[in-house]
C-alpha cells in the first residue's frame, strides 16, 4: 500500500511540474487587435507611409499570412468577430448577424440583448447586454476555464463588438452613447472598478477628440486622390484636402466613431487598463482584445478609397507604434508578449450614391414588396414576409402553417423567383442548404454561413460590386467576394519566427494557434488546426 501511495505521489508531482513548465513557457500577455473593415491589400497599398514601429513592427517581426480569408458568404461584423474568437465557421458558431427572426412567434431576436442583465454605472440607461446567445466558447472563455488566475478584457466602441470578441468570461467594455464613458453590464461586473469611474468622471476621452481633422502627412503623398463627395448643409459637394470634413461627428460619440480619435481613445484607455489591472505581470497568461470599430464607420461612411479612410490608417499606425512601445515596457520582455492583427471582414470598393450607377444598388424594400406580391398572386393576398436580414429573406412560418401550405415548396419557389431580380447572383433555399452538402463554389460559401435555427428561408448573394441601397453607405462588407473575405492576419511576439506564409489560409486557424501557444485546449467548436510553422 505504501509503495502505491509513493508512486501516485510521484505521478502527481510530475503532473504539477509539467504544468508549471508549460505555464512558464506561455506568454504573459496576448493582445488581439482587430481593425474592422481592413482589407489585406491595405497593408501594401499604404505601406510606404507607415512608420517603423506600427504595422511594420508586426510585419517585420512576426508571421504574416498574405492570403488569409473568411471562407463564407456572410461577412458582417458580428459574424467575423465570432469566427476570430471561436475559431469556428458561422455554420457552427451560429452568429449569423446582429439580429434575426424567431420562427415560432415571428419576433425579432437581438444578438446581445439580455433582459436578465442590468446596466452598470455610466451606461446612460443602456446595457441590458450579454453573450448568452453565443453558442461556442471563445479563446478567452477557454483560457479562464483552464486557469482562474488568468484574466481577459475586451475594449471596443460598440457593445456588440466587445461582447462577441470577448465571450462570456472576463470583462467586455464599450463606450456608452451619451458621453462616450466606458461601461459594461452586470453580465461581467456588478460595479465598475474605481479607476474606471475616475477615468470617466474626468471625461478623459474628450481630451483626444478632434475639433478639426487635417491629414497627418503631406497631401501629395496620399494614394487616394479625393475626399469623399458628400453634400454639406449648404449643398456644396467639394472640400479642401487640407481640412477633411467632420459632417458625421456631430457629438462626442460621433467624434469617436467617425474620426481617428476613436482609435486613439481605445489605446489610451488600454494603457490605463494594462497598468491598473496589472495585466501581463505574472506567469498566468492574460488576454487583451482591442476591436477598432472606427475604421468600419469611416470606410462605410466615406468609402474605402477615401482620404478619410487612408488618413485614419496612418494615425492608427502611429498610435499603435506608441502603444507597442508602452506594452513592452510594461511587461518587461518582448518575448512574453504575443500580438495579433486581423480583421472581422474587408469591405467593398467605394460607392458614392451622389453619382453612382443605379444598377449597383439593391433595393431591399422593393424586393420584399415584389416577393410578397408574387406569393400573394399564388396563394392569396397576405403578409408572407417577416423581413430581410443577413443576406436572407425570412418568411412568416406561422402564416404559412395556418394556410396549410408547404414551407419547403414556397422556399424553393421564392429562391427561383429571386434569381430574376436585378443584382441577385445566386439564391438558395434553407431546405437545400440543410439537405445538400456543397463541396465547392458559391453554394459552399452560403452553406458555411447557414445556421438552421437563425438563418433566413432564402439566402442570396448579390453580384460583385453591388450593395444594398442606403444613401448613408459608400462601402459595405456583406458578401463572399475577395474584397470582403481577404483580410490581414499577422501573429508576432514570443518565439514566433519572422516569415511570410503565402498559401491560402482560413482565419479560423488563429484561435487554435493561440491556444497552442498559450498551452490550453483549442476552443471547442474550432474547425481548424494550429499553424504548424508557428507552434513547432
Amino acid at each position: 500500500m505504501m509503495r502505491r501511495i509513493n508512486i501516485l505521489s510521484l505521478v502527481a508531482l510530475f503532473a504539477i511540474a509539467s504544468n508549471f513548465v508549460a505555464r512558464a513557457e506561455s506568454p504573459r500577455l496576448v493582445i488581439n487587435i482587430v481593425v474592422s473593415s481592413m482589407r489585406a491589400s491595405d497593408i501594401d497599398r499604404y505601406g510606404d507611409n507607415f512608420i517603423e514601429g506600427g504595422f511594420n513592427h508586426l510585419i517585420d517581426n512576426g508571421t504574416r499570412f498574405t492570403d488569409a480569408h473568411h471562407s463564407y458568404l456572410l461577412n458582417s461584423t458580428p459574424t467575423g468577430l465570432a469566427t476570430l474568437s471561436t475559431g469556428a465557421l458561422p455554420s457552427v458558431h451560429g452568429i449569423v448577424g446582429d439580429m434575426w427572426w424567431n420562427y415560432v412567434d415571428s419576433s425579432k431576436v437581438t444578438l446581445i440583448e439580455d433582459r436578465k442583465q442590468r446596466p452598470v454605472e455610466f451606461s446612460t440607461g443602456s446595457g441590458n447586454h450579454s453573450a448568452h446567445r453565443l453558442i461556442a466558447p471563445t479563446l478567452g472563455d477557454m483560457l479562464l476555464a483552464d486557469d482562474n488566475q488568468s484574466r481577459q478584457y475586451t475594449i471596443a466602441i460598440d457593445a456588440l463588438s466587445s461582447i462577441v470578441l470577448n465571450g462570456k468570461a472576463g470583462v467586455a467594455l464599450w463606450a456608452e452613447r451619451n458621453q462616450t464613458h466606458w461601461t459594461t453590464s452586470s453580465a461581467y461586473l456588478n460595479e465598475m472598478p474605481r479607476w474606471i469611474k475616475d477615468y470617466n468622471a474626468h471625461d478623459t476621452n474628450n481630451f483626444y477628440t478632434l475639433s478639426r481633422w487635417t491629414p497627418i502627412h503631406e497631401p501629395t503623398t496620399y494614394h487616394n486622390d479625393e475626399v469623399a463627395v458628400v453634400e454639406d448643409l449648404t449643398g456644396k459637394q467639394t472640400r479642401l484636402l487640407s481640412d477633411i470634413n467632420l459632417r458625421l461627428a456631430k457629438d462626442a460619440y460621433g467624434r469617436m466613431c467617425y474620426t481617428p480619435a476613436g482609435n486613439t481613445m481605445i489605446l489610451k484607455f488600454a494603457r490605463s487598463l494594462l497598468t491598473l489591472e496589472k495585466l501581463g505581470k505574472d506567469s498566468h497568461t492574460d488576454i487583451l482584445n482591442l476591436c477598432f470599430d472606427t475604421s468600419r464607420y469611416i470606410a462605410e461612411s466615406y468609402g474605402s478609397e477615401s482620404i478619410e479612410y487612408e488618413d485614419m490608417l496612418y494615425r492608427l499606425d502611429k498610435d499603435l507604434a506608441d502603444f507597442f512601445e508602452f506594452v513592452y515596457s510594461h511587461v518587461g520582455s518582448r518575448e512574453d508578449v504575443i500580438i495579433t492583427l486581423s480583421s472581422d471582414h474587408g469591405t467593398s470598393p467605394s460607392f458614392n450614391p451622389v453619382g453612382g450607377a443605379a444598377k449597383e444598388r439593391f433595393n431591399v424594400r422593393q424586393m420584399e414588396v415584389i416577393v410578397n406580391a408574387f406569393l400573394g398572386a399564388r396563394y392569396g393576398s397576405d403578409s408572407y414576409i417577416l423581413g430581410y436580414r443577413n443576406n436572407a429573406l425570412y418568411l412568416n412560418h406561422q402564416l404559412i402553417l395556418n394556410k396549410r401550405l408547404s414551407l419547403n415548396d414556397i422556399r424553393e419557389e421564392v429562391a427561383v423567383f429571386m434569381l430574376q431580380l436585378r443584382g441577385v447572383a445566386s439564391a438558395l433555399s434553407a431546405t437545400a442548404l440543410r439537405n445538400t452538402s456543397f463541396a465547392e463554389g458559391r453554394s459552399r460559401l452560403m452553406q458555411r454561413s447557414f445556421y438552421a435555427t437563425r438563418s433566413g428561408d432564402v439566402l442570396i448573394e448579390l453580384m460583385p460590386g453591388w450593395m444594398e441601397e442606403d444613401n448613408n453607405l459608400r462601402s459595405t462588407s456583406i458578401s463572399g467576394y475577395n474584397y470582403s473575405t481577404h483580410v490581414p492576419m499577422i501573429i508576432a511576439g514570443g518565439n514566433i519566427p519572422h516569415s511570410i506564409i503565402e498559401s491560402e489560409t482560413d482565419v479560423t486557424v488563429l484561435a487554435p494557434t493561440l491556444a497552442r501557444l498559450i498551452g490550453i485546449d483549442s476552443p471547442w467548436a474550432s474547425t481548424a488546426k494550429a499553424v504548424r510553422e508557428i507552434i513547432e
